[in-house]
């Protein structure tokens, strides 16, 4: 097929373009409105490889409409519409990259830009919050900016896992989900979960806006699972030297097992070191850049590893492709989201 045909059209109004990312249910593409000419992203959805999955779906877009066009820090749903095989949803062109990228990007990088960077998201989950809707898989991968722009607004994303909560109760949810290292230790337990969950994923990112690596990091899943469910990270001083007191006191009552006693979204946005102004006396960004390089690094190769050994388990089992997991983990939706089997 040559790559000079023109788009295909879409039923409804929309041309659709390139291919911004794929996943194991959906494409995503760049999409132009017909009649204003304006660009967007649509998640194009096959209904029959979504088969029995419907609800995560119907789910999403429930949320999406609920909460769109209230946030400048949501991504916000336009459109949605279905065909026989297809159901498109049509957002925001995000297009200014994720979170952590745009930071090693930058020339400096000071506590006061992380704390502006908490700020925004703790606002936006309060919005969430306040609309009865927990995220749950709060990561800086779902926190991708708007435009290249220097000032461009930060977007939360991907409410794929996020569900709708009408009590104020926080044993409404029980289902396992989320990414391992952002997940709170109430959702390991088991033991029912909510809003609070969110919280705990801010202060992962807090923490690892601050220095580079997540509090949690461990040789196993296990290991990790552990560590969370007892909250055991320290602020090592050969990263943590010249970072506050204040944004160790944030990270804390975040990080904090009991629920009743971790701070909510309204309470952290009035937390001191989000209130007071920052000063500049140390820049962040040499140590925050070198730890996150390494570890991606590191990470890489630990993946390779495990898929060369998952593809060579496969061969000697003859395990179906289908229901095949690495580590006890499997991809849910576009492959970001992961969610430990039962007897995990």
């Amino acid at each position: 097929m040559s790559s000079k045909r023109s788009p295909a059209t879409v039923p409804c109004k929309y041309k659709t373009g390139k291919i911004l990312g794929n996943g194991t249910y959906a494409t995503v593409k760049e999409a132009m409105h017909i009649e204003t000419n304006k660009f967007y992203a649509v998640k194009i959805i096959n209904k029959k490889l979504m088969e029995g999955r419907e609800h995560m779906i119907r789910n999403e877009i429930n949320i999406m409409r609920k909460i769109s066009q209230g946030h400048k820090n949501i991504l916000s749903l336009v459109d949605y519409f279905e065909t026989l095989n297809n159901l498109y949803l049509v957002m925001d062109l995000a297009q200014g990259g994720e979170l952590f990228d745009r930071i090693c990007q930058k020339g400096n990088y000071f506590e006061g830009d992380a704390a502006n960077i908490v700020r925004t998201i703790c606002d936006a989950v309060a919005y969430l919050h306040d609309n009865g809707i927990v995220h749950r898989d709060l990561k800086p991968e779902n926190l991708i900016f708007l435009t290249t722009n220097e000032d461009s607004d930060l977007l939360i994303a991907d409410f794929g896992l996020s569900r709708i909560i009408d009590s104020e109760k926080f044993d409404v949810l029980r289902t396992t989900c989320g990414t391992p290292g952002y997940m709170a230790p109430e959702i390991f337990k088991k033991v029912g979960h909510g809003k609070p969950v969110d919280l705990w994923a801010i202060g992962v990112i807090c923490y690892f806006l601050l220095c580079g690596y997540t509090p949690f990091e461990r040789e196993s899943n296990v290991d990790e699972m552990n560590a969370i469910i007892s909250a055991d990270y320290t602020f090592d001083e050969e990263y943590w030297y010249g970072v506050s007191d204040e944004a160790k006191d944030f990270i804390q009552r975040c990080l904090t097992v009991d629920t009743e006693k971790r701070m909510t979204a309204h309470e952290a946005l009035e937390h001191p070191w989000l209130v007071n102004s920052q000063s500049q006396t140390k820049d962040l960004l040499p140590n925050v850049r070198r730890n996150f390089n390494a570890r991606k690094t590191f990470k890489r190769a630990v993946d390779l590893v495990r898929l060369s050994y998952h593809l060579g388990h496969k061969r000697t089992t003859g395990q179906d492709e289908g229901s095949a997991t690495v580590e006890g983990v499997k991809p849910v939706d576009e492959g970001t989201d992961h969610v430990f089997e039962k007897d995990e």
